[in-house]
């Protein structure tokens, strides 16, 4: 006789895929690939390397619809990591993180990291992935947030401060600082180079200069 967990219909896989980017990312990674590891040739067809658009860095991306594709993955790898890898409350990402910089900023550079330890041919990057990086965003996340956002979201509590810090007065206060800091490399020029020659003897003939000691013709 057949247990319930057999003759259930639902089919429901133990784990999900990681979210694979879009085309026009592929693309991007396809171009900073032939940056690093392309030949002379292809490297000078993609133009000014600096400028291609790096994924982990979403600031980077200036292209419209490369930038909502961006967002796209990065709104599904969220969604993949709350499911994959969340059990306590405490660790969840929260649904506003689009609103904190700081997790925007380390979801991508996680998004990143997972693909490419997903490329890879042995284990070895997703146990780092495992052991020290998603650990580490998670840590950081919780250490920055707390439990603000726990019941929705919050504004940023550090406002008001960041206001202080780009204000007038503070930075009128820091360039003095700074200008304080700059004086102390200047040193008074030594007495080598002050040092002019001088004609001692009397009288001093009239083709020579008395103060630099220098003969005309």
């Amino acid at each position: 006789m057949n247990s319930p967990e057999t003759t259930d219909a639902r089919a429901v896989p133990l784990t999900r895929s990681f979210p694979r980017p879009g085309p026009g990312l592929v693309q991007a990674y396809r171009e900073l690939d032939l940056a690093m590891n392309g030949t002379a040739e292809q490297v000078k067809a993609l133009g000014d390397i600096e400028a291609l658009p790096r994924p982990w860095e979403p600031a980077s991306i200036t292209q419209p619809q490369l930038r909502r594709e961006v967002w796209r993955w990065l709104e599904d790898v969220v969604t993949w990591l709350n499911i994959e890898y969340t059990w306590d409350v405490a660790t969840i990402i929260p649904e506003c993180w689009p609103k904190h910089p700081h997790i925007v900023h380390e979801v991508a550079v996680i998004a990143d990291l997972r693909r490419s330890a997903g490329l890879a041919f042995t284990s070895a990057a997703l146990e780092e992935w495992h052991r020290y990086a998603l650990p580490a965003f998670t840590e950081r996340m919780r250490s920055r947030i707390k439990t603000g956002c726990d019941t929705g979201h919050q504004e940023w509590p550090a406002r008001s401060r960041f206001h202080r810090h780009t204000s007038a007065r503070a930075k009128s206060s820091r360039n003095t600082a700074y200008l304080s800091d700059e004086r102390t490399t200047q040193r008074p020029p030594s007495p080598s180079a002050t040092a002019r020659l001088r004609v001692v003897d009397e009288p001093v003939p009239p083709n020579v200069d008395p103060h630099t000691g220098e003969v005309f013709d």
